[in-house]
């Protein structure tokens, strides 16, 4: 078994082949290298096949036989320093390797058919076989210093995939907003580094674990000292996990192609910081403040990525926000010491937001043909509608990814984020108020995104290519903020349930939904075809995957009595390494007790589904549509007070909260007023001092050159001029004090 391990530093080196491969044959033979770009997916998958293979073989040891091995080589050896790499396997790394490598795998092979057309297809996969790369390199740290490397370089490939479309102006913006956010974090996360080998002297987790909490307890450092270190660190997980205030960078990060999002959100960037504040547990838990911020910015992460999600127009936003919210679910039970419940709901979240993501952009490449190669409208949940008909293999396994997330049994993230409230209700019921209000919010808000993209009737609506004006479209929303500018309102609301507009140069045509399969426009003397379509098998292929992921990974934590069935393999293995809210390794609950405590969660998940259907379902489009709605409360002082409730939360919601206009208005116009400011004094108050004593000095010598005549006696009769004056004046300052005492006396 010990000769297994000595191998396992080879499960962050193998998707590097790849990445060096396809630099060096760009470097060396790129007209070669480019006619066969396609066949790189292959090495990039099955390399990253054998580290998942890999992985889940030391998983299955580490289950047997519990025990954390550790293989470290010295890099640097000095009198008073010295500095070891080398990788550490324990349970938390088991988990994310097999995360990491599951989800990427899936993910490449959907990136080859999805990134198939697209120019940067090389660059794609050498960045993204690098990014993991980069996250197995860091989950295998051993010590501080190793994984402040590899945090860096997981940084700096999410910058470069965030911008990989880097020719359009709002992706290039979004990864330099990440990057720059994120510095923030970094620069927290060095210091916070730095601050702890001072305390302690050592890098290595162990070490510095044992010597940091004898100082803590035997009072051999400064609380406030050892807080503000904890507190740094913390900074550097808020920053990469997007947490508040600094998950600004989130949903700008969607700007890069749809396998990137669901990369990044699933297995890399945002998984980081959650692994990195698991891996400092044992350091936070003896500073009882830091556990209390840590789980109080995990609630109000939770509460603001629900919020946020209300009135989001993009589909791949609005996941986005539900992926800072969820993140906000597993840090508050971090926070609270619930160390085995965080980590199972990081496992069952990823696969069904990996799910929800790569459904997204199958729904993406279904609605380009339409709106044409731009995210703007492929990805505008208020462009599409009644795709079931059309996508009903990728309609299918989006509802199961949704009713997931929403915590519906017995999908996997039911039992994980039910196994978080009742944490949190042991600990604080003050604590759990917002958690499960978040949850009817979830139900609401990914239910919406369901039936706005899949309900009712497809809401696009064609115009002539040969017109200026844009695509007209009408969207069934709450708020109501959509509507066609330049059609005539109650026609089109009169054939909403009827059919969808197009038109063949200026004729329009009503098309019975019931019976269209296929249509085409005349554009120019050709024919184009216009209608969604399903995806290609092998983009179809890791959504089914990931829905047998999303059935049945919630198994391995299901917390039964042992003697009716034993499922529970997640306590097992985390148990005898890290419980710390449960410290009995025997924790369970029987079958009674847990759908007890679960009926109050799913209760609040269904009611949100409900209103979800309401608002959004067809039988709101019913109700519109005869605009019975509004002839019946028109102008009534409960509509009124209504509809600014309405505007509050939209705004609210469309904004995100205000936060990013703050950052604007205050932080980056504030920085660059002082930069102005900076600039000014630097240019006319330092520069203006330096060239007036130039310049006086030039005039000065200027002056005295036409004072010169070229005369002995003329010479004389200045020196002993100033001489006098000198003189009268040091006579006058001595004389000065004597008449002054003398009139004192």
């Amino acid at each position: 078994m010990e000769h297994t391990y000595q191998y396992a530093w080879i499960i962050p080196f193998l998707p590097l082949t790849v990445t060096m491969s396809i630099g060096f044959g760009l470097i060396l033979i790129p007209t070669a290298t480019k006619n066969i770009r396609r066949i790189w997916v292959f090495p990039s998958i099955f390399l990253l096949s054998i580290a998942m293979v890999f992985s889940a073989n030391l998983s299955i040891q580490q289950i047997n036989g519990s025990f954390i091995y550790q293989y470290l080589w010295s890099w640097t050896i000095d009198i008073d320093f010295s500095l070891e790499f080398g990788y550490l396997i324990d349970p938390l790394t088991s988990i994310m390797s097999i995360l990491i490598t599951t989800v990427g795998v899936m993910i490449l092979i959907y990136s080859d058919n999805y990134m198939s057309h697209d120019q940067g297809y090389l660059r794609f996969f050498a960045y993204m076989s690098f990014s993991n790369t980069s996250m197995l390199g860091l989950v295998t740290s051993s010590n501080l210093i190793q994984i402040h490397i590899f945090w860096e370089l997981v940084g700096m490939c999410s910058y470069l995939l965030i911008g990989f479309w880097f020719t359009r102006p709002i992706a290039a913006s979004a990864c330099q907003k990440a990057f720059v956010t994120n510095r923030v974090g970094d620069f927290g996360l060095l210091l916070g580094i730095l601050g702890l080998y001072w305390i302690t002297g050592s890098l290595e987790f162990r070490d510095l674990f044992e010597i940091a909490n004898n100082l803590i307890h035997n009072n051999g450092v400064s609380s406030l000292f050892a807080t503000l270190c904890a507190f740094l660190l913390f900074v550097g997980a808020v920053a990469k996990s997007a947490q508040f205030p600094l998950h600004v960078w989130l949903p700008d990060a969607m700007e890069g192609p749809t396998p990137i999002s669901a990369l990044i959100h699933a297995a890399t960037m945002v998984a980081a910081g959650i692994f990195l504040v698991a891996r400092l547990i044992p350091l936070f838990i003896d500073i009882p403040y830091i556990m209390n911020f840590i789980s109080l910015i995990g609630i109000i992460t939770v509460l603001l990525g629900a919020t946020f999600s209300l009135a989001q127009r993009d589909i791949k936003r609005s996941l986005a926000y539900s992926t800072m919210s969820q993140l906000g679910y597993i840090m508050l039970a971090l926070g609270i010491g619930s160390y085995r419940a965080a980590l199972f709901h990081l496992i069952t979240h990823a696969y069904s937001k990996a799910l929800l993501f790569l459904g997204s952009g199958s729904i993406i490449h279904s609605m380009e043909p339409i709106v044409g190669y731009s995210p703007e409208k492929s990805q505008n949940m208020v462009l599409m509608g009644g795709l079931t008909r059309y996508v009903p293999i990728t309609r299918t396994t989006f509802l199961l990814g949704t009713l997931s997330l929403c915590g519906i049994p017995p999908l996997a993230c039911f039992w994980s984020k039910d196994e978080i409230l009742n944490d949190t209700w042991l600990y604080s019921p003050i604590f759990a108020i917002i958690p499960c209000f978040t949850i009817g919010l979830t139900a609401f808000y990914m239910f919406r995104v369901y039936l706005l993209t899949f309900d009712g009737y497809l809401r696009v609506y064609f115009q002539n290519h040969s017109s200026t004006k844009n695509n007209l479209f009408y969207s069934i929303s709450l708020w109501g903020k959509e509507a066609p500018k330049t059609v005539n309102k109650n026609l089109l609301l009169s054939t909403m349930n009827k059919g969808v507009y197009f038109f063949s140069k200026d004729t329009y045509k009503i098309i019975d939904n019931d019976k269209i399969r296929y249509f085409s426009t005349y554009f120019g003397n050709k024919y184009t075809s216009m209608y969604p379509h399903e995806s290609d098998n092998t983009m179809l292929f890791p959504l089914l995957v990931l829905v047998l992921f999303t059935l049945f990974v919630g198994s391995i934590g299901i917390s039964f009595d042992q003697g009716v069935m034993d499922f529970d393999i997640l306590s097992k293995w985390l148990t005898p390494s890290q419980n710390l809210f449960h410290p009995n390794s025997n924790y369970s609950v029987n079958w009674y007790e847990f759908f007890t405590n679960s009926i109050f969660s799913v209760s609040i998940a269904i009611f949100g589904l409900f209103i979800a259907y309401i608002l959004y379902g067809s039988v709101y489009s019913f109700f519109q549509n005869l605009d019975l709605i509004n002839s019946f409360v028109k102008g009534s002082p409960k509509r009124i007070i209504l509809d600014q409730i309405k505007s509050v939360i939209y705004n609210w919601s469309y904004n995100r909260g205000y936060i990013d206009i703050f950052y604007t208005r205050v932080l980056a116009m504030g920085i660059r007023g002082l930069t102005e400011l900076t600039r000014f004094f630097d240019r006319h108050i330092i520069d203006g001092i330096t060239n007036g004593v130039g310049l006086t000095s030039s005039l000065i010598g200027e002056g005295i050159r036409y004072m010169g005549g070229g005369r002995i006696s003329s010479y004389l009769f200045l020196y002993f001029f100033y001489v006098s004056i000198f003189l009268l004046f040091f006579l006058f300052i001595g004389i000065n004090p004597i008449i002054i005492q003398v009139s004192m006396g």
